[in-house]
């Protein structure tokens, strides 16, 4: 592979309304975007830092500079940076790169099947239970999966809510590691009694020994296991694994703990930021094995970048080759 010049460009998408989980809100998504390019063929992918994790946008901007004037390329970047945003927006345009200068679809370099179209679940941001229920009943209308953002307290008042508004509609949540341990029996109850497919992260990562046990609902582990190298310490405590790009640091990574994920029987789910078109792409290639997929950030977004994928409802297409691999 030639040497590539490397850029990176920091951009804000302003949010349809407010995105809000138990951590606080925000009105717009601040993103990433690494550009690699020979002279000729250029590749690109977007990433969000995130605070949770101890990024910034103008650290893991400058974390993605700093490789300017080095060799890099798919193999060799796991030992230039670590698992995160920065590396995952360069592995993405690494991806893309290779796609467009070979005329090769990425789906096809990573030796998977032509992609096809999945469904996404829609987020219901954190809100009172009624107004969760009220909006969970509009979004039912158009999206058969939906995922709720929960706090701990009042969860019980929201998902009994949202169910009675949303009866036949399929349901996940998500609790952002705002459970305790006292409250974690009652509401895995409530959870089991409204027909919650499954619970992400209840428990803060670190403090989740608690889930140990018999479970009367799914819990995926999102907070909790970034790459491969954290999936040993999710035995007994864990039935199913959120991929996300930004924890794994890009597709290389996703791709890998997606398989070995698979191989200890955990079930997939691959999940988001509240980010653009581009981010989204090369989360697709995951998806086709995925037992949930959660890509809905630009719908939650107030405009997107173009081109930009094409979403029918839930349903997600796969991307064209002018907007990533």
């Amino acid at each position: 592979m030639p040497k590539l010049t490397i850029e990176a460009s920091v951009e804000t998408w302003p949010i349809a309304g407010a995105f809000t989980i138990s951590r606080g809100a925000k009105r717009e998504a601040a993103v990433v975007v690494a550009q690699v390019s020979d002279g000729t063929t250029i590749g690109r992918g977007e990433c969000v830092p995130y605070a949770r994790y101890g990024e910034t946008v103008p650290g893991v901007r400058d974390a993605i500079l700093a490789l300017a004037g080095k060799l890099v390329d798919r193999a060799s970047l796991a030992g230039q940076l670590p698992p995160g945003a920065a590396r995952n927006a360069l592995d993405c345009a690494l991806w893309d790169y290779e796609a467009k200068r070979t005329r090769v679809p990425a789906a096809r370099l990573a030796g998977l099947a032509p992609l096809r179209p999945v469904v996404t679940a829609y987020t219901i941001s954190l809100d009172t239970a009624e107004a969760m229920a009220a909006k969970a009943a509009d979004a039912a209308r158009a999206m058969p999966l939906l995922k709720l953002k929960l706090a701990g307290a009042g969860d019980a008042e929201r998902l009994r809510l949202v169910r009675a508004a949303c009866p036949g509609v399929r349901l996940i949540a998500d609790a952002n590691e705002a459970w305790t341990p006292e409250l974690l029996p009652a509401l895995m109850a409530v959870a089991a009694e409204t027909r919650i497919e499954l619970i992400e992260q209840p428990l803060p990562a670190g403090a989740d020994a608690a889930l140990a046990g018999p479970r009367s609902v799914p819990v995926c582990a999102d907070e909790s296991v970034h790459d491969r190298a954290g999936l040993d310490a999710l035995a007994g405590r864990y039935d199913a694994v959120n991929i996300k790009l930004d924890k794994t640091g890009g597709l290389t990574e996703a791709l890998a703990l997606q398989q070995q994920a698979r191989a200890l029987g955990l079930k997939i789910m691959v999940g988001c930021m509240v980010s653009t078109s581009l981010a989204m792409a090369p989360a697709l290639l995951v998806a086709q094995g995925a037992d949930w997929v959660d890509l809905d950030g630009p719908l939650l977004l107030a405009r997107d970048r173009e081109p930009r994928l094409a979403y029918e409802g839930a349903l997600v297409h796969p991307p064209m080759s002018t907007l990533w691999g």
